[in-house]
């Protein structure tokens, strides 16, 4: 009866489940080793996010920390499941792989940063998850292979981006001028027994080069040449997307830019998370989770400019909000702002009117795009009392503090004009033109006349300027 039936669940052959496999102390020290890598790849991710001039690399390092973050997190769980109390989770594994890592964080430029990342640690990481899984009993050890294989999955992900990037950035020339470099970190792998630890351990450790200066977060964001006149606070979108006067179909320009600016959101976040020491590992995976959000919900602002045919790159996106913030606040503070902005989109004058908004506009794709966006809010709302709220008497006081954070925060709009660096340029009209023009329609008059700036606005609950 049970001819041609998968033995073992389907799990593997018989062969492969009568292997000795590893011990749970064995699996235990090799998962320990993948836990330690992926916890410092979300650190090197997050702490480059904000400095970080290339919009690609802004929004991957985004994705690619909370990866990280969410598979440390699996590993977590398993080694909990493996009798290992204490768990030990937060002692470094081997020297060489910190001192790796540490090299990596410290890497100058984008280009040392994506050889160092992407040509040597993920892809030692990738091969330690594979051979883990080759290695270890599926029978015996079924849900650790589990994770691993979703590990696995999405490190090749990271793998694929890492080697185009990689390609993009690095030339042959300064590829042999690094090399030295790059030795230096296949060594201290090999001083560690590799990744794994389960090969010898290969000679001492080299001497540090970018690590000998211990790496300063950076909490200035910068941006790369198509985000010009990023100073810019010459147009208000909320004042348009409120007015009543207004069609739908304009108010998705204003959406788009929404959705794209907030881009600074987390040039802000990732010093929150780099910057907050001593919580909970949750903390960090969960503010990873939105921080990748709002790289996510930029990127759907691109998208939705080129649906429409327009190069966003035209508009001034502003950046002002992250450079204030975290120039001004401490990372407590920003985070009491951050909450405040995200409490203010919940009544039905926030996401839902977004969504309602692009309902109306007959524009299926910025319907969609809104619909996902005010669902990622309700949930950055949660995170919020989860991990802000928590820490005040309640939740009035906790709104409270970060009315008063952010009443604090300078927007020098004048200063920025005065010195030069922008002149608040009106960009409206030209967009909204170049729009009608795609739809075939005549623009209305009254949009076209619109000119509302931020000079004398501030940016709060009721006209919200940056999360969301």
């Amino acid at each position: 009866m049970n001819e041609g039936l998968p033995p073992f669940a389907g799990l593997c052959s018989p062969a492969d489940a009568l292997r000795p496999g590893l011990s749970v102390e064995e699996c235990v020290a090799w998962m320990k080793r993948h836990h330690y890598v992926l916890q410092r790849l979300h650190q090197i991710c997050t702490a480059r996010i904000t400095a970080e001039p290339l919009y690609e690399l802004k929004t991957a390092f985004s994705l690619h920390a909370y990866l990280c973050a969410e598979h440390a997190s699996a590993i977590r769980k398993r080694v909990n499941e493996l009798r290992e109390p204490p768990l030990g989770l937060e002692v470094i594994p081997h020297r060489g792989l910190q001192f790796c890592c540490d090299e990596i964080l410290a890497a100058p430029s984008a280009k040392e940063l994506v050889l160092g990342l992407y040509e040597i640690l993920v892809p030692a990481l990738l091969d330690s998850v594979r051979d883990y899984q080759a290695t270890t009993n599926p029978l015996a050890d079924s849900p650790s292979i589990r994770i691993a294989r979703f590990c696995q999955l999405e490190l090749e992900d990271i793998d694929h981006f890492g080697r185009q990037a990689v390609v993009a950035l690095v030339d042959d020339e300064f590829r042999a001028a690094l090399q030295p470099w790059l030795d230096t970190l296949r060594q201290a792998l090999s001083a560690a027994g590799g990744l794994s630890g389960r090969q010898p351990e290969c000679g001492p450790l080299p001497s540090p080069q970018f690590s000998a200066t211990p790496y300063v977060y950076d909490r200035v964001p910068r941006r790369d040449a198509r985000f010009h006149d990023s100073y810019n606070a010459g147009v208000n979108p909320e004042a348009f997307l409120y007015d009543e006067r207004f069609q739908p179909r304009d108010k998705v320009l204003m959406l788009y830019y929404k959705r794209l600016r907030e881009l600074d959101v987390p040039e802000m976040m990732a010093g929150i998370i780099h910057e907050t020491a001593g919580k909970p590992w949750k903390f960090y995976a969960d503010m990873s989770r939105q921080l990748w959000d709002e790289a996510r919900h930029s990127l759907l602002g691109e998208a939705g400019f080129r649906s429409l045919g327009l190069d966003w790159s035209q508009i001034p996106i502003n950046f002002t909000w992250s450079l204030n913030l975290n120039t001004q606040l401490t990372p407590q503070e920003r985070h009491a702002v951050l909450f405040f902005i995200e409490q203010g989109l919940m009544p039905r004058t926030g996401k839902r009117y977004e969504w309602e908004v692009a309902q109306a506009s007959g524009l299926p794709l910025t319907a969609l795009f809104q619909d996902f966006d005010w669902a990622d809010e309700v949930l950055h709302a949660q995170l919020g009392r989860e991990w802000y709220v928590k820490d005040f008497p309640d939740l009035k006081s906790a709104l409270d503090y970060g009315d008063r954070c952010w009443t604090q925060v300078m927007s020098h709009w004048r200063d920025y004009r005065d010195r030069g660096l922008t002149d608040h340029r009106n960009w409206w009209p030209d967009l909204y033109r170049q729009a009608c023009a795609r739809w075939g329609v005549a623009p209305d008059p009254a949009a076209i006349e619109f000119s509302e700036t931020y000079a004398d606005t501030r940016a709060d609950l009721k006209q919200i300027s940056a999360s969301g």
